[in-house]
């Protein structure tokens, strides 16, 4: 190891579009000594691929220069070091843009690169078909050549998640591949932080509890993790900031948008069963105890493609005979799109509260009309045109919810593909400008499913009473491509018990009708109270879920909660026994 002081990395963004702020909140706030920040996801990729179908000099993560433009100064002389993906499509084009920033304000930083994962290039000889943008995941190591090399900033464009803190720990540690326990903490690290406010009370669903013990969610700061020389690490945040950093808030990101209990990557595979987290004092939780294991031989590649055009428009239906007035207006929909019908019309008729209400909000129902078409013409404004020439021959009280738009991307369709690992040229690009390769991990190892853990006792029998889940569980759910994932944890060891004999898959099929025919696998991690449910296809183009109003399954874990089911009376809180 070349240092032994912890390293403390932070997390400034996780999405494009994240609180823009945050940049200097967590330069201020108080110490780091790297900064980090995610600006990519699968449905990014496809946005920053249109805009480089626009213009070839884009493709990159556009706020990053905007925060930059604020921070640089302050980054400069705090000497904090700076790791984003921003860099999207075109890492090197935001690497120049950054430089030519940096001369405009006066500064020098030394800037470096990591490329090779674009394989859109290559898409015909890899076989992955005609995509709009083909990515591969890379790991740590290239991030860790630019900042040996002295680098002060490193843009990439995909790279894991987690990599951006790995790198950095690589860095400073001097770890090899063969320190695979090390990678393996400090990838739990990174995944913990990687979204950011979601570490700190974000998206939490016990947020009213965190709200009765006094904690501000108004505005949750960011996360640190403090990494230590065996991987090990403390999540934490700048004191006075909003939030919380709770093992609860901990668990609810290491469950997010995860498979199995091995968590493969492309430096090592993560055991997610053998990680432990130990409450250390307010807002600081310990990360310990983490196995790695060989990589895969293989780095996973995120293909994107949109799957056409939509546009929808909305009538607002006041009082008497709705459905009939529904009907009229679906009528002349159809007739006034008949010429130039779109390949997909759907209406929707949602019933008003109540058509005598006391309130005009509550007497009126709605007709959502959905076009979509691969031809962005036939589902423009002269669909929402045809609603609006309506306004004066329809039925009684038409009035609309908004003027007509332009067609938007209806979607992204994402997948994933595996190709091997030396067949991408994994490349750090250096402040100096020399180009090194980075080969890929010397040892592999395909990932095996690990075996179910075996369950704790069972609780005693007792009063059952059918209450919604949510009082004693806890859910966080996401989307991996057309895949979703929904992990629930327990808080205390008689809820787990609870969960880890009753909450199974034909009971979660039960809860869920929409997984009905689906593959859903349950993962236990014991050390989390946490059961992990993958359920494969629900996203996929077509599905119920991708044509609803969650097409990322966000919401997924909060239905789940929302269900009622037969819960012991002991588990349940005081006011719901009553």
């Amino acid at each position: 190891m070349t240092a032994t002081s912890p390293l403390w990395v932070a997390n400034a963004s996780g999405f494009y579009g994240d609180r823009f702020a945050a940049v200097h909140e967590m330069l201020t706030g108080g110490p780091v000594d790297v900064l980090t920040g995610d600006y990519l996801a699968e449905l990014t990729m496809a946005i920053l691929g249109r805009d480089q179908l626009a213009d070839p000099g884009r493709g990159y993560a556009r706020t990053f220069l905007g925060q930059m433009r604020d921070c640089l100064t302050l980054i400069t002389e705090r000497r904090v070091r700076v790791v984003t993906n921003a860099g999207g499509l075109n890492p090197r084009g935001l690497a120049d843009r950054l430089t030519e920033l940096a001369d405009g304000l006066g500064l020098a930083p030394r800037i470096a690169c990591v490329t090779g994962d674009d394989l859109l290039h290559r898409a015909e000889e890899l076989d992955l078909g005609s995509p709009l943008t083909a990515n591969a995941y890379l790991g740590a190591f290239g991030i860790a050549a630019c900042l040996d090399a002295g680098a002060d900033i490193v843009v990439t464009g995909r790279v894991t998640d987690a990599s951006l803190t790995v790198g950095p720990a690589v860095s400073h540690f001097g770890w090899t591949p063969d320190d695979l326990d090390a990678l393996a903490g400090a990838t739990v690290a990174g995944h913990v932080i990687e979204c950011g406010a979601q570490a700190t009370g974000g998206n939490y669903a016990h947020a009213a509890a965190l709200l009765r013990e006094g904690h501000d969610l108004d505005r949750p700061g960011f996360p640190i993790a403090e990494i230590g020389a065996d991987g090990s690490a403390v999540v934490t945040k700048h004191p006075g900031t909003g939030g919380a950093v709770t093992t609860g808030t901990v668990t609810a990101q290491l469950v997010y948008e995860i498979a199995g209990a091995r968590y493969p990557g492309p430096d090592v595979t993560t055991r997610l069963d053998t990680v432990r987290l130990t409450r250390e004092g307010p807002d600081r939780v310990r990360i310990s105890g983490t196995r790695g294991e060989r990589p895969p031989a293989e780095l996973k590649v995120g293909l994107t493609g949109l799957t056409g055009f939509r546009n929808d428009v909305e009538f607002l239906i006041t009082g008497l005979d709705a459905e009939d007035k529904a009907a009229l207006a679906e009528r002349q929909m159809r007739a006034a799109l008949a010429h130039r019908r779109p390949e997909d019309l759907r209406f929707e008729f949602v019933p008003a509260e109540d058509p005598h209400g006391p309130t005009q909000d509550a007497a009126t129902a709605r007709l959502r009309v959905t076009a979509r078409d691969h031809d962005a013409s036939r589902v423009g404004r002269a669909f929402g045109a045809a609603a609006v020439e309506l306004a004066l021959a329809g039925y009684a009280g038409f009035h609309l919810t908004s003027p007509p738009r332009d067609a938007r991307p209806d979607g992204v369709a994402a997948t994933h593909v595996l190709v091997p690992a030396d067949e991408v040229e994994h490349t750090a690009i250096l402040p100096d400008g020399a180009r090194v390769s980075v080969a890929p991990a010397p040892r592999t190892r395909r990932p095996a499913e690990v075996p179910e853990p075996p369950l704790p006792p069972p609780l005693p029998e007792g009063t059952l009473r059918e209450a919604p889940l949510g009082l004693v569980v806890g859910a966080r759910s996401g989307d991996k491509g057309a895949d979703a994932n929904l992990g629930v944890w327990a808080a205390d060891d008689d809820a787990w018990r609870w969960l880890a004999h009753t909450l199974t898959v034909p009971l979660l099929r039960e809860l869920l009708p929409e997984t009905a025919g689906l593959v859903v696998t349950r993962h236990l991690l014991p050390n989390l109270r946490a059961a992990n449910f993958w359920i494969e296809g629900m996203l996929a183009p077509g599905s119920a879920r991708r044509e609803g109003p969650d097409p990322q399954a966000k919401g997924l874990g909060e239905w789940l909660r929302a269900r009622r089911t037969l819960i012991p009376e002991k588990l349940l809180p005081e006011v719901a026994r009553q």
